[in-house]
């Protein structure tokens, strides 16, 4: 019993080494875009790690913008956070956005790839 109890400790220990502390999935018809950070994301910048597919195969050639941007409101500027992102092979991309206040962020993944057509995928954080 001692051995079972111990198998599930190291399982989850194993397991939270290895969880991000943000994950979110978008969607697009062809495109899904998941994001992620190792990090809970915070007013200021952020690292967020992108994993592309197209219609369930890796999308690895492509160039991808990421737009953070929170509309204007009585008393506050429009604000906005636009980065093209680096690739790192595999339909893997890398961004640094800030988050220049707390609040309901909206983000737009551009999506062009060197064949077909352009797409954007929205979704949204909260910080």
């Amino acid at each position: 019993m001692k051995r079972l109890g111990l198998l599930f400790s190291m399982m989850f220990v194993v397991a939270s080494l290895h969880a991000a502390a943000f994950e979110k999935e978008a969607l697009s018809r062809t495109t899904t875009v998941q994001l992620s950070a190792e990090k809970p994301l915070v007013v200021g910048n952020n690292v967020i790690d992108l994993v592309l597919t197209r219609e369930g195969k890796v999308l690895s050639d492509a160039t991808v913008v990421v737009k953070a941007f929170m509309p204007a409101m009585p008393g506050m500027p429009y604000m906005e956070s636009k980065v093209t992102a680096a690739p790192l092979g595999k339909g893997h991309y890398r961004v640094e956005l800030n988050f220049s206040m707390g609040g309901t962020w909206q983000i737009h993944v551009f999506v062009i790839p060197k064949e077909g057509k352009k797409v954007r995928i929205k979704t949204s954080v909260n910080l």
